[in-house]
């Protein structure tokens, strides 16, 4: 495992980290105590970030989180986020009254005193707008609740206007092979205001894996069935808001350029890692196999500039016109 650091925060986070999405629910059936032995062998292998939410599982992976904490002795970092529980998710909504509710439940769920990182969950563009929101996490900083906060954004537009607040450490944004419009401009203002990056959806929700088929089935409680054209949530956050048929064309085309020995997950994960703006990728896991896998993209040689060029040839013909322009 390698290590970078986090921003301003003086932390040091694994450069392959734990998404704990699946592991709440919405990505299909899940077995806590196998979400336990994942956890741990993520921790086995040197993972030091774990990424949740409180609206996953309705606090599900939280508190699994906590039982971690209780299960070994090594210190870890939890990020979680807060703000989905809203309904409707308006930017009306993300008042003190209710932040400071949901930094007290996801407190509980996490049997802690102090939330290591809290992240504002894609709010409406409005938020970021609002310096009266970023005051009340100020205030939670102050009163010991949380050591520091970011946002999670959907939009590369809200992650330029978060970083204007001063004590944002972090940026969480979809990024992989189908997301590039981050690497540009928005890279370039993080590194220079020193902000740490979290790569989310690294596996564009599992078509850089190269392990779907045409006629892949998923389970009705899976966002990849029940979300492909932004019914829930944002379209973006279903195959990088790319269409299945066109992403599995371009997943295709991947396979044909990947390194030799190397897997479609393991280039993928490796092609983010490339960007030094990124601390962190944190492609999700429901068992310790997915977690090997995942880590082992930390250890890939450097992609050569031939396979880096393809993955830019890829992108601009087959991906760049359905996503780039939007997100």
């Amino acid at each position: 495992m390698h290590y970078r650091e986090f921003g301003r925060t003086g932390w040091k986070l694994s450069t392959v980290s734990f998404g704990a999405w699946a592991i709440g629910g919405t990505w299909g059936a899940v077995d806590d105590e196998q979400s336990m032995r994942a956890l741990h062998r993520a921790l086995d292998l040197g993972v030091n970030l774990f990424d949740t939410a409180d609206v996953y599982g309705d606090g599900r992976s939280e508190r699994l989180l906590a039982r971690l904490r209780k299960e070994r002795s090594e210190p870890f970092i939890v990020a979680t986020k807060a703000g989905r529980r809203l309904s409707p998710h308006i930017a009306a909504g993300y008042s003190r009254q209710n932040l400071v509710s949901f930094v007290e439940r996801s407190l509980k769920n996490l049997s802690a005193d102090t939330i290591d990182l809290l992240q504002l969950h894609c709010p409406p563009t409005e938020v970021y707008y609002t310096p009266d929101v970023f005051g009340v996490l100020d205030d939670l900083v102050r009163a010991g609740k949380i050591r520091y906060y970011g946002v999670s954004v959907e939009k590369v537009e809200e992650a330029l206007k978060a970083i204007e607040y001063s004590d944002v450490q972090s940026v969480q944004i979809i990024f992989n092979i189908f997301r590039q419009r981050p690497a540009s401009l928005f890279f370039q203002e993080a590194q220079r205001k020193k902000v740490g990056i979290l790569a989310r959806l690294p596996l564009s929700s599992g078509m850089l894996t190269g392990k779907f088929r045409r006629d892949s089935l998923f389970a009705s409680d899976d966002h990849r069935n029940f979300n492909r054209h932004g019914e829930e949530f944002d379209r973006g956050e279903t195959f990088s808001g790319v269409e299945y048929e066109v992403g599995l064309a371009a997943g295709e085309a991947l396979q044909a350029v990947k390194p030799e020995g190397m897997s479609l997950a393991q280039m993928a994960l490796g092609w983010i890692l490339m960007h030094e703006a990124v601390t962190s990728t944190i492609p999700g896991a429901k068992t310790p196999a997915q977690v090997e896998e995942n880590v082992s993209a930390a250890d890939v040689p450097a992609l050569p500039d031939a396979t880096m060029a393809a993955i830019a040839t890829i992108y601009e013909k087959r991906i760049k016109s359905h996503v780039h322009h939007l997100w």
